[in-house]
């Protein structure tokens, strides 16, 4: 009798644990990326991915720089670009730092509003091409102008499964996905490399892209390189879904406590 007690304790107490194992554990195959490239295809897919540069958008901030061979316009210029935030649109704060950002900021026409110069309409173009275009306008003020412009508040956010989810902004316009992911210090071990969201806002309308990072036709996707304003969200799996249900992992600790007393009263029958 003690034997068949202890052989139905043993078993209940192993089938409680069974439960608990198989509905709590996380599966470790989909982590790497990148998983169906052999040695061979690594050389060929180096160039793969094709970058297409950002265009400007309203809303948008512009670091843009005008130099001449007079320092005295150079810095009323200039001058005017970093005050022109602070009276425009206030401070924006990225991560760890508190300053406004410099720059001009691009109107609801899609214009920016240089001193001297006047306004430019500038959306639809890229950095390289509002660059020339404000080259051409300052020709007509300054002797031979040196023009830089660039994004000031280039920023891509995010969220879900990675180590630190938050907004970046990010002084290269030429960022891909695993930049940006990179920068949040990956995905945690429960993030969905094969189903990441990218959300990205063109003329007003949002569109979603899903992403696998474990295979490589990320490389030939044309959402590889991320644009201003971008948004990643990595999905949890399961694992952490169960992980998190304190009430499922409740439920099973009570059954297993029902069964133990079941098994004890049926032995003593």
């Amino acid at each position: 009798m003690n034997r068949n007690f202890n052989r139905f304790k043993v078993t209940g107490a192993l089938l409680v644990l069974l439960i608990i194992a198989v509905t709590s554990c996380t599966s470790t195959k989909n982590v790497a990326y990148f998983q169906d490239i052999s040695p061979e295809e690594q050389s060929e897919l180096a160039n793969t991915a094709k970058f297409t540069e950002p265009a400007i958008q309203s809303d948008d901030i512009l670091s843009v720089s005008i130099f001449t061979i007079d320092p005295n316009t150079n810095m009323v210029v200039n001058q005017a670009a970093s005050q022109a935030i602070s009276t425009n649109t206030g401070s924006i704060s990225t991560l760890g730092a508190t300053p406004p950002t410099a720059g001009f900021l691009v109107d609801k026409n899609g214009e920016i509003d240089l001193s001297v110069v006047g306004k430019i309409k500038v959306s639809g173009l890229t950095t390289f091409q509002a660059r020339d275009l404000i080259k051409e306008r300052a020709s007509a003020v300054y002797q031979n102008p040196n023009v830089q412009v660039r994004f000031a508040n280039f920023k891509v956010t995010i969220l879900g499964e990675v180590a630190r989810p938050a907004s970046y902004v990010i002084p290269n316009e030429k960022v891909s996905v695993l930049d940006a992911l990179g920068l949040a210090g990956d995905l945690t071990i429960f993030g969905r490399r094969e189903n990441v969201t990218l959300i990205r806002e063109t003329d007003g309308k949002k569109e979603f892209a899903r992403l696998n990072l474990n295979s490589k036709d990320i490389f030939n996707s044309p959402y590889y390189y991320l644009k201003q304003n971008d948004v990643l969200y990595v999905e949890p799996n399961k694992g952490k879904a169960a992980s998190l249900n304190q009430f499922r992992t409740q439920t099973f600790a009570v059954i297993g406590s029902a069964l133990s007393v079941l098994v004890i009263l049926f032995s003593r029958l």
